[in-house]
């Protein structure tokens, strides 16, 4: 069987959901913003599988730069104005860390954004993982209009960060 990444389906929300509570803490989402996620843009959605045991996800889709959504939040649709890709969440159980699931998920999203056409990817790191995106050429955006949005929405100590994507 092995390990990688797959098309995520409506039948995996519930190993997302628990992946999210199991991750994330504070942080979870409710399972109807992972699933809204996956019916608005579903090649955005991914699973990592480790011998047939779901131990991640990925979670992304166009979206407005400077824009992130609110933790939790319904997106509606996705803008026909989109000018960015939003890499919304890659979440790794502790299995799965060390396996190079995270670079290559990371690596996923940043294909999806070339692919889509987009020439940044923005996320909102949270918990530390800001030192993580940062390793994968991602850097902080600095812009108070948006921090304070994040604080609101997240509390502190979130980061607002984003890569150029080349080709886009």
């Amino acid at each position: 069987m092995g390990q990688g990444w797959r098309a995520m389906k409506e039948a995996d929300l519930g190993h997302v959901g628990a992946l999210s509570d199991a991750v994330h803490g504070r942080y979870t989402e409710p399972v109807e913003t992972y699933a809204e996620r996956l019916r608005l843009y579903p090649a955005g959605c991914f699973l990592f599988e480790q011998e047939g045991v779901i131990s991640g996800y990925l979670i992304s889709h166009p979206w407005r730069r400077m824009q992130p959504p609110a933790l939790g939040g319904l997106l509606g649709a996705i803008p026909l104005d989109a000018d960015s890709y939003y890499l919304h969440d890659l979440a790794l159980l502790p299995i799965a860390r060390g396996t190079g699931a995270g670079a290559s998920g990371a690596g996923l999203a940043l294909d999806q954004a070339r692919q889509a056409g987009f020439a940044e990817t923005c996320l909102v790191a949270v918990g530390g993982a800001e030192s993580f995106w940062a390793s994968r050429g991602f850097e902080v955006v600095p812009d108070a209009a948006v921090a304070a949005k994040l604080h609101e929405s997240y509390g502190p100590g979130v980061f607002y960060m984003r890569h150029r994507t080349h080709g886009g």
